[in-house]
């Protein structure tokens, strides 16, 4: 099916005996696969008498081959998966050597922190998974999913979203609205040697989500325009790179000062939500391993782990 999508993608009418002979096959089969398309994929396609067929609105695919990798990374691209993040965990634990980047055109079953689904209509938005092997030091972990959301902040700067934000502590968000949500998972034992594979997704052509309780923007509706995803994996996995080696070398506190300077809650009150609690205090930054300062009742505590609201203390 994808190589139907891309003999659709230039937005162009074509007919299906074109598509036929184009694909090898009868006008018949050209038919159930833009049904397939239209009914397991949520690809909508205009079908219009004597002018053949057209995708209701552009797309542009993943291509491998115009996704650029750090030396050492390997780059796995799928049409579709449950979640990205356990198609790598897959494929660690298939001996797949490491780093391992996993992008995927859709996912079935993606998730965000705290167990929430994250949805994941085909061909818009980023799918991304990259898998590494940490050694030697639990303190390679500490701060670590802010390190990537600084990264993913600055990939997103690159392509011209300059009023994004981050989010205490793995959210990236604009004017309020969430773009960006980055999700960790380890295996193995910290304090020895461990995988993580860091999971991000990215609102990038989306444009319609009904399903979403929270929300949300995407970059096409802040930049109005269509967004080439490969362009911004790659940025990605530049940025990726050089914070992530960065931080394996010096560990967080190297990034605190930025993180702080990037953090649209600075100095807001807030209610901190964690677990079955709820604290209230005035933001002041993050603490050399990536926790949440707060002032509570004058006084600084420390926490490093809930999720932040955006309501006054009289909504709380």
């Amino acid at each position: 099916m994808l190589t139907l999508l891309r003999l659709l993608q230039d937005g162009c009418f074509h007919s299906g005996q074109d598509l036929g002979n184009a694909l090898g096959v009868s006008r018949s089969a050209v038919w159930k696969q833009l049904q397939r398309l239209e009914s397991e994929m949520g690809v909508s396609i205009h079908k219009v008498r004597g002018r053949g067929y057209q995708l209701a609105k552009p797309i542009a695919l993943l291509e491998a081959g115009g996704i650029l990798l750090p030396g050492g990374w390997s780059l796995h691209l799928r049409e579709t998966v449950d979640s990205t993040n356990a198609e790598a965990m897959r494929l660690l634990m298939g001996g797949q050597s490491l780093p391992l980047v996993v992008l995927s055109e859709r996912q079935t079953a993606g998730r965000g922190r705290r167990g929430r689904n994250w949805l994941s209509p085909f061909a818009e938005n980023i799918y991304y998974s990259l898998a590494l092997r940490i050694e030697s030091s639990a303190r390679r972990l500490e701060g670590l999913s802010l390190v990537v959301g600084l990264a993913t902040l600055q990939a997103l700067r690159a392509l011209g979203l300059w009023d994004a934000g981050l989010k205490w502590p793995n959210d990236i968000q604009v004017r309020g609205k969430k773009i960006a949500g980055i999700l960790l998972e380890l295996t193995g034992d910290p304090a020895d040697v461990c995988h993580v594979v860091i999971g991000i997704g990215i609102n990038v052509n989306m444009i319609d989500a009904g399903e979403i309780d929270q929300p949300w923007t995407s970059m096409q509706l802040e930049l109005n325009r269509l967004v080439d995803r490969n362009e911004l994996v790659s940025e990605l996995n530049r940025r990726l790179f050089d914070y992530l080696s960065l931080h394996a070398d010096q560990g967080f506190s190297v990034f605190q000062e930025e993180w702080e300077a990037n953090h649209i809650w600075q100095g807001r009150d807030v209610g901190l939500i964690a677990g079955s609690h709820q604290v209230r205090g005035q933001v002041l930054g993050v603490d050399s391993q990536g926790g949440l300062r707060l002032c509570v009742n004058g006084e600084e505590r420390i926490f490093s782990g809930g999720e932040l609201s955006l309501r006054g203390f009289d909504d709380c």
